[in-house]
């Protein structure tokens, strides 16, 4: 369900684009964008759509509320909105105008973004403003061409903005610490892949809870701590399988898997293809 009022001056612009196979194959792509000059009664309500939706706010503020939080945007800051959630979106109380930018964005690489910038709840981020107008302003000019070229030029302005909101983000002074306490959490896996590590181990030696361990971690290294331990895994047997000529068991063995099928069976997941078969390819078809 959506409800709305557009209060909006008539230099507001609102594009829109179905995305062709092109598009849908990109892991960032745009189906609606636009710059509003909204004013002090424009508002939005939306139950659920397919997309999230990227704000910067020009002058002026906008109130943008999702479950129990509500996050005032001011004018130099951004946020990325999951829209599948209920949420709105107004001028905010006390404001005559909200003029801003905003894109309907999705894909596999914003929903990583999402993970980066709203680890707990919405957030507003910093960003300079010359990087929002030529980042939207590239947006605007080429959503409706559904060319190729034009295609992977906004897929590539989508992860441009959404790149220097999570570094901005992940380098700032008040991330520092979970920084350190991740990276040291990762250095401790990579050091001890091929032993039994339990999450509630390293939970307890980072003195946080385990669902917050596992936030972190997914927003500083982009993955689960199993699978980065499994990635470890993997990798080790790799430069084994093409260093030695150890037997496809004892490789897994000692890349810290409990038994040769369970190594074979993640090996052809996440390499694409069998010990044997990666062995035989990286020497250049050569079995010795």
């Amino acid at each position: 369900m959506l409800t709305y009022n557009l209060d909006m001056r008539g230099e507001s612009s609102w594009l829109r684009t179905t995305p062709g196979a092109a598009a849908l194959a990109q892991p960032y792509r745009c189906t609606e964008a636009g710059l509003f000059y909204a004013g002090a009664h424009f508002s939005t309500a939306r139950t659920h759509k397919e997309s999230y939706i990227l704000f910067y706010s020009l002058s002026g503020a906008g109130l943008i509320e999702q479950g129990d939080t509500r996050v005032l945007l001011e004018p130099g800051r951004a946020l990325l909105l999951d829209c599948r959630t209920p949420q709105s979106y107004c001028t905010a109380p006390g404001h005559d105008r909200w003029h801003h930018y905003w894109a309907h964005i999705d894909g596999m690489g914003v929903a990583a973004a999402a993970e980066v910038l709203n680890p707990q709840r919405i957030t507003a981020v910093p960003l300079p403003e010359l990087a929002a107008r030529q980042g939207f302003e590239g947006l605007l000019s080429r959503l409706e061409d559904g060319s190729t070229a034009s295609v992977l030029r906004q897929s590539l302005v989508i992860h441009t903005l959404l790149a220097e909101l999570s570094m901005q983000v992940l380098d700032s002074s008040a991330a520092a610490s979970n920084r350190a306490l991740v990276q040291r959490a990762a250095d401790y896996i990579r050091a001890h892949y091929d032993a039994e590590l339990a999450l509630d181990e390293l939970a307890a030696a980072a003195h946080i809870s385990k669902s917050y361990f596992l936030r972190l971690f997914r927003q500083y290294m982009g993955t689960t701590p199993y699978n980065y331990l499994l990635c470890c895994r993997i990798t080790r047997a790799k430069e084994l399988l093409v260093s030695t000529d150890l037997p496809v068991g004892e490789i897994g063995r000692r890349s810290g898997f409990a038994n040769e099928a369970n190594f074979s069976t993640r090996f052809l997941r996440m390499a694409g293809q069998s010990p044997l078969q990666y062995r035989r390819a990286a020497r250049g078809g050569r079995t010795e």
